[in-house]
């Protein structure tokens, strides 16, 4: 399991109020440029790094001089307005010593429970790991509310992970790990290394918030990596403080509690697509198409004969023969009225034809499977 995580290519890491705030503090630069330095291993590597950083309301807090993190919404979100500014200047300033670009991500729930968003966030975050731009993201506290909100970015990260189908979702916080009693209380209790994330004895044994900083604790860390291994993600929850835990914990070491999914991010995502979705229209597809999409490949307009249905961008169709035999079905790059307009044509002319270009693919592989 720690050796699939060591080749993994695509990784979600995960930082803690405790960790980027010291406890509350004040933003924590000296771990900031720590995080930041190990990322930078790793993208030299050849990896892409996704970064979920908590931190935005405690910094905030500590700029206006609270000691007590709120109960109220709009306290919280003029917080998290005035931190967010100190938290994304400190992460500019430090991947840019090592020559990294990198970019802020603000989302909320509606983001990723909508179809057409969630197809948006996606397509943004793999064009910028596609220009080598580490991706910070943090939940919009600003504008959330208590209906919208993921709760913790422990929940945050496993959402992300399977936005962009990654690998391994590693956890940076302020224990070393999943302990079978708290160690706060329990002297006797020790670290459990490896087990299945799915596995619900480890909810009874998780405790709750390390401090009063951290909205969530050793709970939202287990269900988050209950949720990120049914996108196929393992999961590594660790002691952030310790030396080059996030170098260790990417390159296989054994290090904090590694919590395994099931299933490979590419066979979870195809049986979501097989089994999970409400089909809104078809393409019909030429001979040719059929036979690129079963050798893997994306479908493109210039393979299609006609639409069928009305539906919107991001909406589930199936792919049909000629014989209108289903030979896959996946995720739609356009809505219905856009995609009438370029079946039949080279992807180089959807621009031209529509007046704009989401994708060259009217739907691509890693949206799409066959039946």
């Amino acid at each position: 399991m720690r050796k699939t995580i060591a080749a993994s290519r695509r990784i979600v890491v995960k930082v803690g109020s405790a960790l980027v705030t010291n406890n509350g503090a004040g933003l924590a630069t000296d771990f900031i440029a720590e995080c930041a330095r190990q990322i930078a291993m790793l993208h030299s590597s050849g990896r892409q790094i996704v970064l979920v950083s908590s931190g935005a309301i405690a910094a905030g807090m500590q700029r206006l001089g609270w000691a007590k993190r709120p109960h109220a919404m709009h306290a919280l979100q003029a917080a998290a307005a005035v931190g967010q500014m100190g938290l994304t200047q400190a992460y500019e300033t430090v991947f840019a010593q090592h020559g990294l670009k990198s970019a802020q991500v603000l989302l909320t729930h509606e983001d990723l429970s909508d179809r057409n968003r969630y197809l948006n966030a996606r397509s943004t975050l793999n064009t910028l790991l596609d220009l080598d731009v580490v991706p910070i993201i943090n939940e919009n506290d600003t504008v959330v509310t208590d209906e919208i909100r993921f709760g913790d970015n422990d929940t945050l990260g496993a959402l992300v992970a399977n936005l962009i189908e990654a690998e391994a979702l590693i956890i940076l916080t302020d224990q070393q790990g999943l302990f079978t009693a708290d160690p706060r209380q329990d002297p006797n209790a020790t670290l459990i290394s490896e087990g299945d994330a799915e596995n619900k004895g480890f909810e009874a044994i998780a405790g709750g918030a390390g401090s009063g900083i951290s909205k969530g604790g050793m709970i939202t860390k287990i269900r988050a990596a209950q949720r990120a291994a049914r996108s196929g993600a393992h999961t590594l929850i660790v002691g952030g403080r310790e030396t080059g835990a996030l170098i260790r914990a990417a390159n296989g070491d054994t290090i904090g509690t590694c919590l395994k999914a099931n299933t490979s991010p590419l066979a979870a995502r195809q049986q979501w697509l097989a089994d999970h979705l409400r089909l809104a229209g078809a393409v019909v597809i030429d001979a040719g198409a059929v036979n690129a999409l079963k050798s893997g490949k994306s479908l493109l307009p210039i393979g299609v004969q006609s639409i069928e249905g009305e539906f919107g961008r991001g909406a589930a169709v199936a792919c049909l023969d000629s014989n209108r035999t289903e030979v896959a079905r996946g995720l739609i790059n356009y809505a219905s009225s856009d995609a009438k307009r370029i079946v039949g044509h080279a992807s180089h002319e959807i621009e031209s034809l529509l007046g704009y270009l989401d994708e060259s693919e009217l739907i691509h592989r890693d949206n799409l499977v066959l039946v």
